[in-house]
């Protein structure tokens, strides 16, 4: 993560070394020679069922073995993970003796080897990782192999970790959490279903908005989030028409990327403070929940004048307005409207109520949202009747 010290002009930055990226068709062909390159030959390779099934654990095993790599496979981990699902894979790290992590798959499994290897290294459990620089040891070096193009985990310090019972995420972040390689093979979510390819990118759009406004952000996370947004908007709907076009799953893949590090940068907002409660309550899967909130959010910014330049700067760059006279504040509206289209192009929800959410709940979603630590990081002020008015705002029609 970036520090900010207090001191310093508001566009000041201290950003770590990004991991190393690997980006291309067939990159995973490099897995064995990356992890030799690092000096390990014990393996953890983290991954959930849904990739075994594909086939891909299978390849990236085999890729390793033949390096000299003696690789154990964990292969369980699930959405969402809790400090029960990181013990287990320490476990399995322990018993393998581990001296290397393969992050293989979505932001679940990425997370799910962050985590195992915060407790693995250090000790304790999840819960004594929340918060920033809460590791006094090294940890071991992870490779991070997304193969959803959406979370950006695989260059960021941080493991999102649910507590038991409440689900309320847990950020538990380290510089010595950054992956050592991000390898990034476009082939790799090509067996993404449409409707997983969609709510991935959206979570990536939303990170590039978001961390183009957030109150600290800074001219390193300007540009990875305008990277991001003018990469991934246009990407998406090639994508949607053809599953095979490798050329937009790139563009995609690197987005993500981009707009992990702008994550990194200067930390998120509004969207995601609004959507985690979605989450936890409702089950609403994460790309869903902040593609509904991230219009609305877009709108109450925009009366934030710093806020709506910026998106208007993201507007233009992806040719969304016919007028170069377009206020600033038009021009936010303009980026509102596309990314909604984005939800009905995908055949996604565009409301709370058809998500399931009735009216009654949303001042206790309101509670729960002011309690999320990105709230803090939106540019304009959230409490408890800001983010309310956000919600009623997205109930419906």
């Amino acid at each position: 993560m970036v520090n900010h010290p207090p001191s310093e002009s508001p566009g000041a930055f201290d950003a770590p070394r990004p991991p190393r990226l690997v980006f291309g068709c067939g990159a995973l062909e490099r897995l064995g020679e990356l992890a030799r390159e690092l000096g390990a030959t014990r393996v953890l390779l983290v991954t959930d069922p849904g990739l075994v099934a594909a086939g891909h654990v299978a390849r990236a095993e085999a890729i390793l073995v033949r390096s000299g790599c003696e690789v154990a496979r964990f292969a369980d981990a699930r959405e969402n993970p809790t400090p029960s699902d990181i013990e287990r894979c320490r476990t399995a790290a322990a018993a393998h003796r581990t001296e290397l992590f393969v992050g293989f798959g979505g932001g679940t499994a990425l997370d799910t080897a962050k985590g195992a290897n915060f407790v693995l290294t250090n000790g304790g459990s999840m819960q004594d990782y929340w918060g920033v620089g809460k590791a006094r040891l090294p940890l071991l070096p992870l490779i991070a192999v997304p193969t959803t193009a959406g979370t950006g985990s695989e260059t960021q310090s941080f493991a999102l970790i649910s507590q038991e019972g409440s689900h309320r995420k847990m950020a538990c972040g380290d510089p010595k959490a950054m992956p050592a390689i991000a390898l990034l093979d476009p082939e790799l979510t090509r067996s993404m279903p449409a409707r997983v390819t969609a709510l991935t990118a959206l979570d990536t759009l939303a990170h590039a908005v978001e961390t183009r406004v957030t109150r600290v952000g800074n001219a390193l996370s300007a540009l990875l989030a305008r990277d991001a947004f003018h990469l991934a908007f246009p990407a998406l709907p090639k994508v949607l028409r053809d599953p095979n076009d490798l050329d937009a799953r790139g563009d995609l893949l690197l987005a993500s990327a981009f707009a992990g590090s702008a994550i990194e940068a200067s930390m998120l907002g509004g969207a995601h403070a609004l959507a985690n409660p979605l989450t936890a309550r409702f089950d609403v899967v994460h790309g869903q929940a902040v593609g509904t909130m991230l219009p609305h959010v877009v709108r109450w910014n925009a009366e934030h004048a710093p806020s709506a330049a910026a998106y208007r700067e993201l507007a233009a760059g992806a040719g969304f307005l016919a007028s170069s006279s377009a206020t600033d504040r038009e021009s936010a509206q303009v980026l509102a409207q596309r990314l909604e289209e984005l939800l009905a192009l995908a055949g996604l929800p565009r409301t709370l109520q058809e998500l399931g959410v009735r009216a009654s709940d949303l001042d206790s979603l309101a509670a729960d949202a002011a309690a999320q630590w990105t709230a803090g990081f939106n540019p304009r002020p959230l409490g408890v009747p800001e983010l309310r008015a956000i919600y009623a705002s997205a109930f419906a029609r």
